[in-house]
């Protein structure tokens, strides 16, 4: 199980490389859609290649609808791979 610092780092860098993103503007509150110019196809994206680097089950997760920034994107990712952690 890695840290929190390192899991931060990780979900920042499958950020970077998956949407061509800066790693200088990543910071906790970026905001996913305005900010970072995701969208909703991109979340897709997003969830199978935290599933993938994770190895987590996010699914159809209803929480994730609610999440704004990276750092709600970051605190979620901990939280879901702490709870499927065996």
């Amino acid at each position: 199980m890695m840290d929190k610092n390192a899991l931060k780092e990780k979900v920042n860098q499958i950020l970077a490389e998956e949407f061509e993103l800066e790693l200088s503007d990543l910071h906790p509150e970026a905001k996913l859609y305005e900010d970072l110019g995701l969208d909703s196809l991109d979340a897709v994206d997003m969830v199978v290649a935290f599933e993938k680097a994770f190895a987590i089950n996010i699914g159809k997760n209803t929480e994730l609808v609610s999440i704004k920034t990276l750092g709600e994107l970051q605190e979620f990712i901990l939280k879901t791979s702490m709870a499927q952690a065996v």
